[in-house]
């Protein structure tokens, strides 16, 4: 694996993925080492315009065009990607495997559609590993209560969050070496150590 990795936080809404990312984020900082940190919808200045429509509570696209600018938000991105490939760590925020479990798993989109979009997107480019952080129910909603304001993806009721969320567990299935499942009703602190171990791993 590279040196310089491209590290991948995925979940549903409320299962901490963010904040982990941030955690992350800061250890690289006070160890001094290069990093990147991009989130999808958002990064680079066009996709950040993208992400607020997208996340628009006033937005109401249909599931095809939903897709088409998460696509296009990552086509904005992808120029950002390629800059630090194997120059810095890359932190994501949600990434391929999100749109593979929003889109395919949750809303029924033909998963062929996307996996083509996407390899035309990334070309060589290739996530090196994958924290994927799970919640249950509970957790969620008491989570999303505590936001300050909500978008449009923080709405959708409980069978879709769990279609999404079998699908992510699918996915890890079908890559266990480059995976690892982070129960997030656990321990924060824990969960926190259990991420910088595997990242000190990943990057020595």
């Amino acid at each position: 694996m590279s040196k310089k990795p491209i590290i991948v936080f995925e979940g549903i809404e409320g299962s901490g993925k963010s904040h982990h990312v941030s955690k992350v984020a800061k250890y690289l900082e006070s160890k001094k080492i290069d990093y990147v940190k991009i989130r999808e919808p958002g990064g680079s200045l066009n996709s950040e315009k993208i992400r607020k429509l997208i996340l628009n509570k006033k937005s109401s696209f249909d599931k095809n065009t939903d897709l088409l600018l998460y696509l296009a938000a990552r086509s904005e991105n992808i120029k950002l990607i390629k800059k630090f490939h194997k120059k810095k760590i890359i932190l994501i925020d949600r990434f391929v495997d999100s749109t593979i479990a929003y889109q395919h798993y949750g809303m029924g989109i033909d998963r062929k559609i996307i996996n083509l979009i996407n390899k035309f997107l990334l070309k060589n480019i290739k996530v090196d590993f994958t924290f994927l952080n799970v919640v249950n129910k509970k957790n969620l909603f008491q989570r999303l209560k505590k936001r300050k304001s909500l978008n449009r993806y923080d709405k959708f009721n409980i069978n879709f969050y769990n279609k999404v969320q079998k699908g992510f567990l699918n996915l890890a299935k079908f890559n266990k070496k480059s995976y690892k499942i982070i129960n997030s009703n656990l321990d924060l602190k824990k969960n926190e150590e259990l991420i910088l171990n595997q990242l000190k791993k990943l990057i020595k």
